[in-house]
């Protein structure tokens, strides 16, 4: 009777990427992301979004109006923040460069 050893196998982050790409109708979505958590494999950014939908346009369009929603808020939420990036001048700064000048 032959011995058969317990093999190893070495699984790295390129292996189990390349295993998502083809298994990703046949996972879970908790099973997809353990397996990316665990493994320390991120989503493409440049890969298209899932499509929850399926074949039910209702729900297609439903989902593209929120999508759209949820840009728009996120754009506005940044325009903001680049408004405030501008320095405004103010009288008491003036005064307290003015004096920090003059004890030089």
């Amino acid at each position: 009777m032959e011995h058969k050893g317990k093999g190893t196998a070495v699984v790295t982050a390129e292996r189990v990427k390349a295993g998502l790409k083809v298994a990703t109708t046949t996972l879970e979505h908790e099973e997809e992301r353990i397996l990316r958590m665990r493994h320390g494999v991120s989503v493409d950014p440049k890969a298209p979004l899932a499509r929850a939908a399926g074949n039910n346009e209702a729900l297609a369009d439903e989902l593209l109006v929120m999508e759209m929603q949820l840009l728009k808020a996120w754009k506005a939420r940044l325009q903001p923040a680049a408004a405030k990036a501008t320095p405004v001048k103010s009288a008491a700064k003036d005064r307290m460069v003015r004096a920090l000048k003059a004890k030089k």
